[in-house]
């Protein structure tokens, strides 16, 4: 008799090319009406499958993992970051994490530099004030926003999408310095023509504008904290399109509402969907949701990343996008 398909179950709404060759390969529950999974939701859906393909806005923490079936073998996490996974407790528990990594560097860094632009230029604003009927003119000092050739972009972990932005900043005329765990090898420093800084802190402080690309780990968390963000000067921008937690987002707040920074570009929040109401208010920040990796060729790509994970699991090979505990 051949060999029963496994079950896997999809947490979020798929592109329809991703789908498809899913119901083809395996026995698929999908999530028609893309509603976030609740926990007991969650829950039952580790007990039954045997692969899951949870998103970012899945919570796997050590209490969901442990509702873990017996025939619950892989996590094909739908998305680079697996900051919503225990890892280290899925690995005790015999559970394999996988990630896709690679594809969503491009978009990515094109989103970060369109708030690198967007908010120094008041681009919204602008936008905003055409769109309700209140241009009335042209004029020599209005919406007068700062050029950004020849200013000082600081990224924070240079890694593929910190590397892309430099690209693109280059580009712009800008200077590119950064900040990482580890220094990048001299020759991909020399042709990024970047700069680098051992002390966050020291850079933060000379920096025009500062892009966040790390991930968000138990190190990184808040890792721009009150203390830091009060050594930007004060016409200094933040961009974020990595994880919100990154930045203490209270005291970035506090510091925007009172001069202390010339404004902000945030795609990702601290407690997203949640967006702190004092932030929606200010002219000087531009919010987006979440959409800096949002195109159709990025949402294939991380899709066939998943099939591609899946299928050498079950085949008995060893995924290439495996997650490790500390990794």
């Amino acid at each position: 008799m051949p060999q029963a398909k496994p079950l896997v179950i999809v947490t979020r709404k798929l592109p329809d090319p991703v789908e498809t060759r899913m119901m083809e390969l395996f026995d698929v529950r999908l999530n028609l009406d893309d509603h976030p999974f609740t926990r007991e939701e969650l829950c039952q859906a580790m007990a039954e499958a045997d692969v899951l393909v949870p998103t970012l806005t899945d919570r796997l923490d050590s209490t969901v993992l442990s509702h873990a079936g017996p025939s619950l073998r892989l996590i094909a996490n739908f998305g680079v970051g697996v900051d919503h996974i225990d890892v280290a407790s899925a690995h005790q528990r015999g559970l394999t994490v996988t990630n896709t990594p690679d594809v969503l560097t491009e978009d990515t860094a094109d989103m970060a530099m369109a708030l690198i632009l967007a908010v120094p230029r008041r681009l919204v604003e602008g936008e905003r004030l055409a769109r309700e009927g209140n241009w009335t003119g042209w004029t020599p000092t209005f919406m007068l926003g700062h050029r950004i050739s020849g200013k000082r972009l600081g990224i924070v972990g240079m890694g593929r999408i910190g590397q892309a932005v430099a690209r693109r900043a280059r580009g712009f005329g800008m200077a590119i310095h950064y900040h990482n765990r580890r220094r990048l090898h001299a020759a991909t420093e020399s042709a990024l023509e970047a700069t680098y800084w051992e002390s966050l802190d020291q850079m933060l402080a000379r920096m025009d504008v500062v892009s966040v690309h790390c991930p968000h780990t138990p190190a990184t968390f808040h890792l721009l904290s009150a203390r830091r963000l009060a050594l930007l000067r004060p016409h200094a921008y933040v961009v974020n399109t990595a994880r919100g937690e990154v930045i203490d987002e209270n005291a970035l707040v506090r510091m925007l509402s009172q001069g202390e920074l010339a404004g902000a570009g945030l795609d990702v929040f601290e407690h997203e969907p949640a967006i702190n109401p004092r932030l929606l208010k200010m002219d000087n920040v531009v919010l987006l949701p979440h959409m800096g990796s949002a195109t159709v060729e990025a949402r294939v790509d991380m899709g066939e990343k998943v099939l591609i994970n899946i299928k050498a699991f079950i085949d008995g090979h060893r995924p290439p996008d495996r997650v490790l505990p500390g990794a």
